[in-house]
């Protein structure tokens, strides 16, 4: 034990004092130092490029810092990490898609009406964060909310590119504003 520790006493050595605090018996640490060069690898075949797979890797322990009582349950430590890496990469590929058809889109547009580079990463962030916002709504309530909050479309017209009721439509809208407001 370091010196500077050896002189406070160990209160909390008895089981019962305080469970919540024990370490867990599997640390991130070995965790880390067993499986990070397999996870490396295997995020390298999955995105193809090695410094969005070092990223991806690093965010993962990172995640897996955050639930430090989860480790003691784990039973096949290389499944778990390719859970929460599977849910990272999938995030980073949506973003890319995001990023890549936003730019473009401003690319589209003539120089004195494109917006500057900070301005460009801005949009970027809100197109992530509103993209987030309405993932895991049904596509045709999604879609529904998109052509009339991003188009400007009415009901009746959003009822005729859906091909839906315009009953169905009010329904779409209720359940997508409904969703996003028990995201916030």
């Amino acid at each position: 034990m370091p010196a500077a520790l050896a002189a406070f006493p160990n209160d909390f050595s008895s089981p019962s004092s305080m469970p919540d605090d024990r370490p867990p018996s599997r640390s991130v640490e070995s965790l880390y130092g067993d499986h990070h060069g397999w996870l490396l690898g295997w995020l390298r075949r999955k995105l193809g490029h090695s410094g969005d797979a070092a990223d991806l890797a690093q965010d993962t322990f990172v995640r897996v810092l955050g639930r430090p009582r989860d480790i003691d349950e784990v039973r096949e430590p290389r499944a778990w990490l390719t859970t929460i890496a599977h849910g990272l990469v999938v995030d980073h590929v949506r973003r890319r898609t995001l990023e890549r058809a936003c730019l473009e889109a401003i690319a589209a547009l003539p120089e004195p009406q494109a917006p500057s580079p900070e301005a460009q990463m801005l949009l970027v962030e809100s197109l992530v964060r509103i993209d987030a916002m309405l993932d895991g709504l049904p596509s045709k309530a999604r879609s529904a909310f998109l052509l009339s909050r991003l188009d400007g479309l009415g009901y009746a017209e959003i009822a005729q590119r859906l091909d839906v009721s315009l009953s169905s439509v009010e329904k779409y809208m209720a359940t997508a504003i409904r969703h996003c407001l028990a995201l916030k």
